[in-house]
């Protein structure tokens, strides 16, 4: 999947994406019915804000017949990576060790969060002995 220029995603906007995320390519009728599930979504508000994402890169579309079928452009693991980025740039000054802190001071953190933590450094020191 090729990744467009990040943008700035609404988070209404990113409701939709999420829908594609879990299933594509999908109609915006599929899409109003999926996020219908969860709320009470017009069909005007939903197709206008496909547009939008189509429009910022990070929706594609094909047309199948007389209807348009939508697929993400824009990859989860890259917005997430992108939102974690810009929080903690802006929360925490660039520093992840206060959030993690924050987390472990409050007891918001499982065991099996702290399990991941482990792996994620351990992974991350290997890799920069191989640099």
């Amino acid at each position: 999947m090729t990744q467009p220029e990040l943008k700035d995603i609404s988070p209404t906007e990113l409701e939709v994406l999420k829908v594609l995320w879990q299933q594509a390519p999908l109609s915006a009728n599929d899409i109003v019915e999926a996020l219908n599930r969860e709320g009470e979504w017009h069909e005007k508000t939903v197709k206008t804000l496909i547009n939008r994402l189509v429009n910022k890169g990070a929706l594609g579309f094909e047309k199948d017949g007389r209807a348009y079928l939508y697929f993400p452009k824009l990859a989860e693991h890259s917005y997430q990576r992108k939102e974690s980025q810009s929080f903690i740039e802006r929360v925490f000054g660039g520093k992840l060790a206060p959030l993690v802190a924050g987390f472990a001071g409050s007891n918001k953190l499982t065991e099996e969060d702290v399990a991941e933590l482990k792996q994620l450094i351990d992974a991350w020191e290997k890799e920069q002995k191989h640099d």
